[in-house]
């Protein structure tokens, strides 16, 4: 953690490769659903796989596995937050089009500001008070809030209903912002590798719990599910493990917002891998989004 930072063009390119895996770890979980998981058991074993490999990266380094009661406590809380916005995000991802999802819940930033002013802290900036509006006229764009893709996709066009996959994305950007302004508060001085175990455990449990109590655990009906579900737990996993070590070496101020292009990265895999497909004007109101969420997360405050 404590290595020798990299160049920022090294650094930025790295983080492209982090955010295309994040986006093809959605891509394959919808692939994964559309073969019979469901998404318990894609949460279930991707935070499992993440836990342990976190666990024994934290071993290899020699890294005491062990937090102070309070702050486990609060670790647990923050790791209840993420769990929420993990089966919220892939309940999403399962119900709409993979990049619209992903845009949907992108909006976190925004929220994360919004939270942080409501918490006491700073008033957003001008930028910010900018920003906001323009990323949310975007998003009706690009969600087709008016309806004019599908108006214009003809009566023979597949019919999506967003309503509730637009509702659990949003659900889980308001989770994750929560999550992370009470790490902040919270948890600011945690080892990351400690957190992130912490939060995969908590995951697991919440997956499994829920799953099994609804009586909705349901494993791949064939190999392509198999394979789908596999690939989703590799591609997330080494994400988020990389994702810890790179930015402490390139500073995530400003950097972090690179990870902004997972949706975009999200819409040329989906239309190359699952045929989804949006309209120009939602393509246009996605590229408003993410220049208005890369506005606000670029500023000097």
């Amino acid at each position: 953690m404590s290595a020798t930072p990299l160049p920022r063009w090294l650094g930025v390119g790295i983080l492209l490769v982090i955010a295309l895996s994040f986006a093809g770890n959605h891509v394959a979980a919808r692939i994964a659903f559309d073969h019979g998981a469901n998404v318990p058991t894609a949460v279930a074993v991707r935070s499992a796989v993440t836990a342990l490999f976190v666990t024994l990266l934290l071993r290899w380094s020699g890294a005491t596995i062990r937090l102070p009661a309070p702050t486990l406590w609060r670790a647990l809380v923050v790791g209840l937050l993420v769990s929420i916005q993990s089966l919220c995000l892939y309940s999403a991802v399962a119900r709409i089009p993979v990049a619209l999802a992903l845009l949907a819940f992108n909006t976190f930033p925004l929220m994360l500001a919004l939270i942080s002013w409501a918490a006491g802290g700073e008033r957003p900036s001008r930028r910010a008070a900018i920003a906001m509006p323009l990323a949310l006229t975007g998003l009706a764009l690009a969600l087709d809030v008016a309806g004019v893709a599908r108006s214009a996709a003809g009566p023979g066009a597949a019919q999506v209903s967003m309503g509730a996959g637009v509702a659990f994305a949003l659900c889980g950007a308001a989770s994750f912002a929560t999550a992370l302004h009470l790490t902040t508060q919270w948890l600011g001085t945690t080892d990351g590798r400690l957190r992130t175990l912490v939060i995969m455990v908590v995951a697991t449990v919440v997956a499994l719990a829920g799953g099994a109590s609804g009586g909705s655990f349901a494993l791949p009906r064939d190999p392509t599910g198999w394979a789908a579900l596999a690939l989703l737990t590799v591609l997330y996993g080494s994400a988020i493990t990389a994702l810890f070590v790179v930015l402490p070496r390139i500073g995530a101020v400003n950097n972090a917002a690179v990870l902004n292009a997972e949706p975009i990265l999200a819409l040329l895999l989906a239309w190359v891998v699952l045929d989804q497909r949006v309209a120009a004007i939602q393509v246009a109101g996605a590229f408003v989004v993410i220049g208005a969420i890369v506005m606000l997360t670029t500023g000097r405050r």
